[in-house]
């Protein structure tokens, strides 16, 4: 260990730690002479207590980890490469928004700092998008900006002091306007640090995660519908009276609609309908057999340039598919839209008027209410199926006529929604609503609703 070096340039004074470990000679820089003796005491220190140097850093065993620093921007790049290949364009443009909250926490400096929405813009829709970070497009004030983050950001070892995690964690529980967000989405963004910090753990920049430790509680997420935002049968037709009266627009997204109200579909999955997976009579009952969906991510985050991205079903692998049911009501539907607008060559049912190679992300801003419910309308399917008398059940269950109607508080109408599905009456009913006319032992959904 040698005498701290002074090195006087133009600029201001240079202090450079010296010492050697294995007879290979290392030298550390500072700025301020108190940093420089603070670092080279922690060093006699170490050498002191018999503590093992690392012979490719030079550093004591507990300070190897400041040898792999690097700047938080820096780290949320490499991250969102990482990740890239392997998710799906709705989960790219989730991570963008997820670094974007946070990214603000990690800031040293507000010296020369950008407007607040042009650091958004720069950081969501340029240097979190793989695809676009480094394009020759590139605005000049958007360089400007990432430039002014990459100076001023902390490093990644940060995250390990609580001063700086907790606050990150508390901004993602505020939205851009003061108001709480919604709790679903503080868990999805807490999820993207947990897993960052993983990732740090995994390149050496933390020598742990440090947000288990922390004793932080996240908002509770709602599990209960409320039913008064669950449109009822008459609401419905109603809503879908007012998407018809939208002219030729509004007459193309009726049976889309009714695909989320009667057969319980996602919007992903009713957007990539196609002929051939309909299994319907003239009239009366008939079964939707469902194998893919297209979820609206913009074509920023999509390899193929469209703004709807091909898919498998939610929470299932390639190649998987689910059957929902047809009621009459949604068989007439749709016979309706294949004789007024017939399908795309390849058969696809909904698309846009202008757009005939997919389903636009807002099928219609004329459309007004009906568009701005379509989730609450896919969560009113298990009370039009609980009034109906119609309860779904997994496939895989054997054929057989029960003499009661079994209970189960285990199951929920998101997880029945969710599964394989077969249709069958209420076994205290004569009503036949199956297609196929088979009783099979069922699960009531544990929902106290009622027509009002």
């Amino acid at each position: 260990m040698w005498k701290t070096k002074v090195y006087q340039g133009k600029r201001g004074n240079s202090y450079y730690v010296r010492w050697t470990v294995a007879g290979k000679e290392w030298k550390e820089p500072f700025k301020h002479s108190a940093l420089a003796e603070s670092f080279r005491s922690d060093l006699v220190a170490a050498a002191r207590k018999g503590e093992a140097f690392d012979t490719e850093s030079g550093r004591p065993v507990s300070m190897a980890r400041t040898t792999n620093e690097m700047g938080w921007y820096e780290f949320a790049c490499k991250f969102v490469d990482m990740k890239w290949p392997r998710v799906a364009a709705t989960t790219r443009r989730t991570h963008a928004e997820a670094l974007t909250a946070l990214t603000p926490a990690m800031f040293t400096t507000t010296r020369g700092k950008p407007s607040d929405k042009l650091i958004r813009a720069a950081l969501c829709r340029w240097a979190f998008n793989t695809a676009k970070r480094g394009h020759e497009d590139c605005p000049g004030e958007i360089r400007a900006a990432l430039a002014w983050v990459e100076r001023n950001t902390r490093p990644v070892s940060a995250l390990m002091k609580p001063e700086v995690l907790r606050p990150m964690l508390d901004s993602l529980t505020v939205r851009l306007d003061g108001k709480p967000a919604a709790s679903s989405v503080v868990s999805r963004r807490r999820k993207i640090l947990n897993t960052s910090a993983e990732f740090a753990v995994e390149r050496g920049l933390l020598l742990a995660n440090p947000i288990p430790a922390l004793k932080w509680k996240a908002p509770r997420a709602v599990q209960v519908v409320d039913p008064r935002c669950v449109p009822n049968p008459i609401q419905v037709r109603a809503l879908f009276d007012g998407v018809r009266e939208q002219g030729r627009v509004g007459r193309r997204l009726v049976a889309y609609y009714g695909c989320l109200y009667y057969a319980g579909m996602r919007p992903e999955e009713a957007a990539h309908l196609n002929k051939s997976n309909l299994t319907i009579p003239t009239d009366g009952w008939g079964d939707i057999h469902l194998d893919g969906a297209e979820p609206y991510a913009g074509k920023e985050w999509t390899d193929s340039g469209q703004d709807r991205d091909r898919r498998q079903l939610k929470q299932r692998e390639r190649g998987e598919s689910r059957a929902a049911p047809c009621p009459p009501e949604l068989t007439a539907l749709l016979h309706a839209h294949l004789d007024e607008f017939g399908t795309t060559p390849d058969g696809q049912l909904f698309v846009g008027d202008r757009n005939h190679d997919e389903l636009p992300k807002t099928p219609s801003s004329e459309s007004g209410a009906a568009h701005g419910r379509r989730r609450s309308r896919r969560r009113s399917s298990p009370r039009l199926w609980r009034n109906g008398r119609i309860w779904p059940v997994p496939t895989g269950h054997k054929d057989t006529t029960p003499s009661h109607h079994p209970r189960s508080s285990e199951a929920t109408s998101k997880q029945l929604m969710n599964d394989s599905i077969l249709w069958c009456p209420r076994p205290d009913t004569s009503q036949i609503c199956s297609p196929t006319g088979r009783l099979t032992i069922t699960a009531n959904l544990p929902l106290d609703l009622r027509i009002d």
